[in-house]
């Protein structure tokens, strides 16, 4: 798993938060896939436009079942 998220009670959660793009950018992993149109804000390949990202009032968690990054 990536140094961009930490396991919590609710799975592995992005530890930047809600509002840090580049970081979000920088977090792309090999699994990632783009979200339906309309629960993206724009078509930048990023955690928080990845259809494996479910929000959570802080931050994300990644949903991606399988192999975690090194």
């Amino acid at each position: 798993m990536s140094g961009s998220f930490e396991h919590t009670p609710a799975g592995r959660t992005f530890r930047f938060g809600r509002h840090a793009p580049e970081e979000a950018r920088a977090a792309v992993c090999a699994w990632y896939r783009q979200d339906d149109e309309e629960e993206t804000e724009d078509d930048t390949v990023s955690c928080y436009n990845c259809r494996y990202r479910r929000w959570t009032v802080e931050s994300f968690v990644c949903m991606r079942k399988g192999e975690e990054e090194t």
